[in-house]
């Protein structure tokens, strides 16, 4: 190159000596500071561990071949290696680590130089559906050994129809024969729809659930009336219309009373006021409250007495000893105008 620059020179300018070798000066630091100018110190990391070079080179390729730095194809380096380079430039360089990735059913050994789980499935086309689930972690960094797992999870909702069983009621029944009984209303089973969640993971069943249940139809009782009429009850028709069975009578003395506090000795507003001995609310209706000896009449048993009507035995009283009934009035006017009587009391069957 030096014989190529005095040439020239000898051609065009003086061929003094001086001349000649002040030339020749001036071109040499031209060169210099050219091939300076040229020279470019970068820095390669590789991992993360830094190694300054110079270079005249204008190819990272072509740096790393000169530096004996080999690059793997799944490595990563930033810039590409066709990227044009500056002094004070850096080259990263990030080494792919060996993974066992077992998925659908397969097990497969891959390199890759991504951060963390999520992007390496990401690069390597393996698609994730919203259930699926990834052990271990998907934001876990990658490193040399890693096994990761990944877990195909469907889930699917299964409707099935199942019988509800009716329930058979039994009541008593006063005008059937005891030890008889009588279907009164046939049952039907309803129907009720549920809903269960399946789990797989990986196509084999893990988990299911319960998680609705609708009655489509809602069953129907059995109603069966069984009959307590004994074999000695008699029929009774009262005077007032109707007619009923009862296994006995007796002929009962009769008072009569109210809930007012000549009676009671409560006013209202005092705790229990006009409730009976069975916690009943005391009342004159189609079938009134009456208080008995409970050693003769049993409370809670159903009574018809002459010129009262039907009664209940809910209520007891201090004065209502043996043969003797208190029949409930809703005024002190009709209690007076009962008075005291002789009456026939029927116990309903």
């Amino acid at each position: 190159m030096m014989g190529k620059l005095r040439t020239y020179v000898n051609k065009y300018f003086s061929n003094g000596p001086k001349t000649s070798a002040v030339i020749i000066a001036v071109l040499v630091i031209i060169l210099t500071a050219v091939i300076f100018n040229m020279r470019k110190t970068i820095t390669i990391s590789v991992d993360g561990t830094d190694k300054k070079i110079t270079t005249f080179s204008s190819n990272y390729g072509k740096i790393l071949n000169d530096n004996k730095i080999k690059v793997g194809p799944k490595d990563k380096v930033t810039p590409s290696l066709n990227s044009k380079v500056y002094n004070n430039g850096k080259l990263y360089i990030k080494r792919a680590v060996k993974l066992e990735v077992a998925v659908d059913g397969r097990k497969v050994h891959i390199y890759s130089a991504e951060d963390d789980v999520f992007h390496m499935l990401e690069a390597e086309k393996i698609k994730l559906r919203s259930l699926d689930r990834v052990s271990p972690s998907g934001d876990l960094p990658l490193k040399n050994g890693l096994k990761v797992s990944v877990t195909r999870i469907d889930s699917k909702e299964v409707r099935t129809n199942k019988s509800i069983k009716y329930e058979t009621v039994v009541k008593d029944d006063a005008d059937i024969q005891l030890g008889s009984k009588k279907v009164i209303q046939e049952g039907r089973n309803g129907e009720k729809e549920t809903v269960t969640r399946i789990i797989y993971e990986n196509g084999k069943e893990t988990a299911r659930k319960v998680i609705r249940e609708v009655v489509k139809k809602q069953p129907v009782q059995k109603v069966v009336a069984m009959g307590t009429l004994s074999a000695d009850a008699v029929s009774y028709t009262p005077s007032r219309g109707g007619n009923f069975s009862y296994a006995k009578s007796l002929q009962m003395r009769s008072t009569a009373y109210t809930a007012d506090y000549e009676s009671t000795g409560k006013g209202p507003g005092d705790p229990g006021f006009g409730i009976t001995a069975t916690g009943t609310v005391a009342r004159r209706s189609n079938v009134s409250s009456v208080a008995v000896d409970p050693r003769v009449i049993p409370l809670g048993t159903r009574l018809y007495i002459d010129g009262y009507g039907y009664a209940i035995a809910e209520d007891t009283g201090g004065a209502i000893k043996g043969n003797r009934l208190d029949l409930f009035f809703n005024s002190s006017s009709e209690a007076n105008n009962w008075g005291v009587k002789m009456v026939n009391v029927y116990f309903i069957e």
